[in-house]
């Protein structure tokens, strides 16, 4: 659960990729405290960018988060179909604006269900090892917990054991049959540390979002200022004495 003082430590620094507090006095150099990963909503103007995640992903990756080794028009259909009304869609940017880990929360379409939500995350090879889609899986049951859900499931292959691994580290009763695997965790009901630890993540997140947005406009602002001076010196050059 993430603490106040975490949160504020967090938001003092939210132009940074990643929220770390200092290491601790004492500890071996390699120790660092727990990090905070800005995970913000994502809504249908980002629909572009989760379609690229998903395609960036390999036969494999697409085979562990799918079910099944889905093709290009496949993975394009599904991210068409995403309900950003009904569902919700989280992520983790890097500076490039890139995003590198997504998670969909799929609330249950069965009207005797309402109380139940899927959840299937996937993250670049090239930020993986990082925790990232345990990070999302925090974030999205604190959602889930705000959202009335009481049940949240998660259907993998019995091979994923990374996604097996966070939800059985989450306290989730994991039931094997063959290839695939159910997972199933009770949530408690929300209350006033739910609600708050959403708002606030929600608001860091959206914050280091921004930021990256203006460092981006400025890294290419100060590019095309330095190609002008390039142009005007080598005009300058080449000028006859």
């Amino acid at each position: 659960m993430v603490t106040p003082g975490l949160l504020l430590k967090a938001s003092l620094n939210a132009g940074k990729e990643f929220f770390r507090s200092p290491a601790i006095e004492g500890e071996p150099p390699a120790y660092r405290a727990p990090v905070m990963v800005p995970i913000r909503s994502i809504g249908p103007s980002h629909s572009e960018r989760i379609e690229r995640h998903l395609l960036a992903l390999d036969s494999h990756d697409r085979y562990l988060r799918f079910g099944y080794a889905a093709s290009d028009e496949q993975v394009r259909r599904y991210s068409a179909s995403l309900n950003y009304e009904r569902d919700e869609i989280f992520g983790i940017y890097n500076r490039r604006l890139e995003l590198i880990a997504m998670a969909h929360l799929a609330l249950s379409v069965d009207p005797t269900l309402t109380s139940c939500a899927e959840f299937g995350v996937s993250v670049l090879p090239q930020a993986r090892g990082r925790g990232y889609g345990a990070r999302l899986f925090e974030r999205a049951v604190i959602h889930a917990r705000n959202e009335g859900v009481s049940m949240m499931f998660i259907h993998a292959l019995s091979e994923n054991t990374a996604m097996l691994n966070i939800a059985r580290k989450a306290g989730a009763v994991i039931e094997r049959d063959g290839s695939e695997s159910e997972a199933y965790l009770k949530l408690p009901p929300a209350d006033l540390d739910s609600r708050m630890t959403e708002m606030v993540e929600e608001q860091i997140a959206q914050t280091d979002y921004r930021l990256k947005v203006q460092a981006r406009q400025f890294w290419g602002i100060l590019a095309m200022v330095q190609e002008v001076r390039r142009g005007v010196r080598d005009s300058r050059d080449r000028m006859p004495m």
